[in-house]
């Protein structure tokens, strides 16, 4: 039975109540430890090794490691930048900064050097916890850091603190810190259409306590359950579906630490293999999946999935149900927000749409002056925020107050996305309404890839955009004018990718590289990225339109 038996029911009536003072760890985290076997987290990698945690062995570990910053005079309110993989460390130091007061902010194994060096200006952090290869990466800067003053390495690192050791060594009893519901607790960086990525900043309740909605209601998240989520642990994504969400509920997590890419058969393999009863994942990996034959395998425990990230194909889902016996139930929300609009089990899935408004949020498609459109018509995706703020949104981005203020539009907060609603409050994604890529699940801003294509000696101009892809959605697209004395070739286009890799972090690279004598422009010089998108758009469909006819 889902945790959803009546949409209309559970909307209306649903309320978040948010205490004075609230601390994720110690007010949802920490009673589920009251039963000692309860088991919390399930770390396999590819070597056959498996690591399992309770809830209270991770309430006892996380209360060492809060020491551990103690110690090290990290406080309530200090910002702490961790890069750590799909590995225990992560979940303890998200646990062990939320229960400290100390606001964390998680990157992805791919930031460069100098992404690492931006996000200690920007964000003034004290403190860092990786592994041993982004620890060199943080040497690399650390004397333009200086506001960083504890290096903790999982592994061992001369002139770095060990995190095993310290975590060792450490008192297992911790008071926690009694922070208020409004206290800042994550800062996540994420891309926007000009400048370098933006500081997402969120409470104690608008995310931990609200994930709630997104544990509950979309996953369907139940004590029972073991979920996998396949998500990176740098993004949002990982706070939703590897963290906040399940344990909301009670649930255990799976986790594969893997050693390469994304392996679409190994992935089933493994849901095959192990309990897995709950499956979250990007678009791009369902695409993959049904790619495989995917009757050679056994989902005898699997009983709900969800994507996020972008649009699923139609046809995917069906492939999917059809294997599996489960619905693929689609959900939409940002960094900025926990759940906003999902299909639930309750009611009919329509292939295609994100599905109907979160229970606590009530989405408008609204026009430039911020009023409502009529249904059908296509309009900016918008959060009411007036008379009452919900539960769930981000407090603001960090510095940035008129950017924070851009972001809203009389009684709305606008979410930069476009789409249509139609007369039964399905919601259908139409686009982003800025030139922000969305590839694999990935945010990308054009102008960090711009930014680091310019730097090459032979551009002398470029402009990046979203191109179709239906594996990924969309891939990044670079129009590049050349510098005098360079000629476009194939050498040059992968040379300009790895340069481009090496600058910035590698997901951002442009897969498709087009040499251009101009670019279309504004009359007062700015580049018209949407005739470029649009370009692309008509061209991919030519192209598949061809492909039919040759068919």
């Amino acid at each position: 039975m889902p945790n959803m038996n009546n949409y209309e029911e559970v909307y209306k009536s649903f309320k978040l109540d948010v205490p004075e003072y609230y601390n994720w760890a110690r007010d949802e985290f920490d009673p589920w430890g009251k039963n000692p076997e309860k088991l919390a987290l399930w770390v396999v990698d590819d070597f056959g090794n498996e690591q399992k945690f309770t809830f209270a062995e991770l309430t006892k570990l996380s209360n060492q490691l809060a020491n551990v910053f103690r110690a090290n005079n990290i406080q309530p309110g200090d910002k702490i930048i961790i890069v750590l993989g799909r590995i225990p460390a992560f979940w303890l130091t998200m646990l062990a900064s939320l229960r400290s007061g100390v606001v964390v902010s998680p990157g992805t194994s791919q930031l460069t050097p100098k992404d690492i060096q931006y996000r200690f200006e920007a964000s003034g952090a004290v403190a860092v916890i990786v592994d041993e290869e982004i620890a060199a990466k943080v040497d690399a800067v650390a004397d333009k850091c200086p506001t960083l003053k504890t290096k903790i390495v999982v592994g061992k690192r001369d002139g770095w603190l060990s995190f095993d050791e310290e975590v060792a060594n450490a008192s297992d009893k911790y008071d926690t810190y009694n922070s208020l519901a409004t206290d800042n607790s994550i800062l996540y960086f994420t891309s926007g259409t000009t400048g370098m990525p933006k500081m997402t900043v969120h409470s104690h309740a608008s995310y931990g306590l609200a994930h709630k909605i997104t544990g509950k209601y979309w996953l369907d998240s139940t004590e029972n359950d073991l979920h996998w989520n396949l998500s990176d642990t740098g993004w949002a994504k990982a706070a939703w579906s590897s963290f906040f969400g399940p344990w909301n509920c009670g649930a255990a997590i799976f986790v594969h630490n893997g050693t390469g890419k994304f392996d679409g058969k190994q992935t089933l393999d493994l849901l095959s293999k192990f309990p897995i009863t709950t499956l979250c994942g990007p678009p791009t990996a369902y695409r993959v999946f049904v790619q495989q034959d995917l009757k050679n395998y056994n989902f005898k425990t699997l009983r709900h999935c969800v994507a996020a990230g972008e649009p699923l194909n139609p046809e995917v889902i069906a492939v999917w149900k059809e294997a599996t016996g489960t619905l693929i139930y689609d959900g939409y929300g940002q960094t900025e927000t926990v759940l906003l609009v999902g299909n639930f089990p309750c009611f009919e899935v329509r292939p295609g749409s994100m599905g109907k408004m979160a229970p606590g949020f009530y989405i408008g498609l609204v026009d430039d002056e911020g009023k409502e459109v009529a249904p059908g018509v296509e309009g900016d995706i918008a959060v009411r925020v007036k008379p009452e703020r919900p539960v769930g949104l981000f407090k603001e981005y960090y510095n940035e107050p008129e950017r924070t203020a851009n972001t809203f539009r009389g009684d709305w907060y606008i979410t930069g996305d476009r789409g249509t609603k139609d007369t039964e409050d399905y919601i259908w994604f139409v686009g982003r309404a800025d030139d922000v890529i969305l590839s694999s699940g990935y945010r990308i801003g054009p102008f960090e890839v711009e930014s680091a294509l310019i730097e090459h000696a032979a551009v002398a101009e470029s402009a990046v955009v979203a191109s179709p892809d239906d594996v990924r959605g969309e891939v990044v697209k670079a129009f590049i004018i050349l510098a005098p004395g360079y000629e476009g070739s194939p050498e040059l286009v992968k040379e300009l990718q790895n340069f481009v890799k090496n600058l910035t972090a590698p997901y951002k690279y442009p897969r498709e590289i087009e040499f251009v004598d101009s670019l279309p422009k504004t009359v007062s010089g700015k580049i018209r990225r949407i005739d470029l998108r649009e370009q692309e758009k008509q061209k991919k469909l030519l192209s598949k339109s061809e492909e039919g006819s040759a068919s």
